[in-house]
């Protein structure tokens, strides 16, 4: 156990903690590894499990409570700086969305477990108005299933654990070297993904709001479409007048009833780089509707000074 010695003995609970810090606040490092250590740890030193299960929920809940913080103060427009920080594609959030509206509370509970989602749903959540006190319940109890999950799994296989760190050992500066590809695979996967989301969004014909609003003098030829998630706890508030909603997860046929035939669809949501927006205007021309996207959605709608009516 020399190595996890060195590594635990004297920094073990910081590194838990900076770990998951860091993953918590956007950083695409992952904090499992760590705490799978701290779980190994945990088996040969009494009581260590228990602190690193403490310290590691303790952090979650600080990374998550600015980000928290900062959706209830800036709204939706945190999303799109979370993406660039985390590297997440943008489609993200609209799965974030989804999930909301499916399981309400409870995403903050499995957040933790999805990639992606476990970056944005606090911003989300705070951006959705949810109070401060169901959140800090809900994601206090999803930060520490998380986090026990993790060391305990650790404690659990503790034998097999240590035994791939004696051999990685035995390699010296190559399991170093073998290390930091894995991690710049990880990283550069990440990056490849959200280079594909982009250049699907880039690509796709935008329409910008004052072109938008003059469409709307001919009534029946266009059709705005609003992709925004919604439920009881996700209210959409306003609209742009006349909008139909869609909702991205059940495109079938049938989503198609309420639109009227013939007529041009302009989609728009809340979101990075009008993720959902794009992916609702892909689908409907799939299906042979006429289709543009509204560029920024209805931030950059409402930022026009453009007319609104009640969802």
């Amino acid at each position: 156990m020399d190595l996890l010695t060195d590594l635990f003995t004297h920094h073990g609970l910081l590194a838990v903690a900076l770990a998951v810090l860091l993953e918590q606040l956007g950083a695409p490092l992952p904090s499992t590894p760590v705490l799978l250590l701290a779980g190994v740890e945990a088996a040969m030193h009494e009581g260590f499990g228990w602190r690193a299960f403490a310290v590691a929920t303790a952090a979650a809940l600080v990374a998550n409570g600015l980000w928290f913080w900062a959706g209830r103060r800036l709204g939706r427009r945190v999303l799109s700086t979370l993406c660039r920080i985390s590297i997440s594609p943008d489609s993200c959030v609209r799965q974030n969305e989804a999930s909301f509206v499916r399981r309400g509370v409870f995403t903050l509970v499995m957040a933790k477990f999805v990639p992606g989602l476990s970056i944005l749903a606090p911003p989300l959540a705070g951006a959705l108005g949810m109070s401060a006190r169901r959140f800090i319940g809900w994601n206090l109890l999803g930060s520490a299933l998380w986090a026990g999950a993790a060391v305990g799994a650790g404690w659990a296989f503790h034998a097999q654990i240590d035994a791939l760190l004696r051999g990685l050992r035995q390699l010296g500066g190559a399991a170093l070297a073998l290390a930091g590809l894995a991690l710049l695979g990880y990283i550069g996967w990440r990056l490849w993904r959200r280079a594909v989301v982009r250049r699907e969004l880039e690509h796709f014909e935008r329409l910008e709001p004052a072109e938008a609003a003059a469409l709307l003098a001919r009534p029946g030829d266009v059709v705005f479409v609003d992709v925004r998630a919604w439920s009881p706890e996700m209210p959409l508030g306003h609209r742009i007048p006349g909008a139909h909603h869609l909702d991205l997860g059940a495109l079938d046929a049938s989503a198609l009833a309420g639109l009227p035939p013939g007529a041009e669809l302009i989609t728009y949501c809340a979101c990075p780089n009008d993720a959902s927006a794009v992916r609702a205007a892909v689908w409907l021309q799939r299906q042979g509707r006429r289709t543009r996207v509204l560029h920024g959605g209805i931030e950059a709608w409402t930022s026009a000074g453009l007319a609104l009516e009640p969802a």
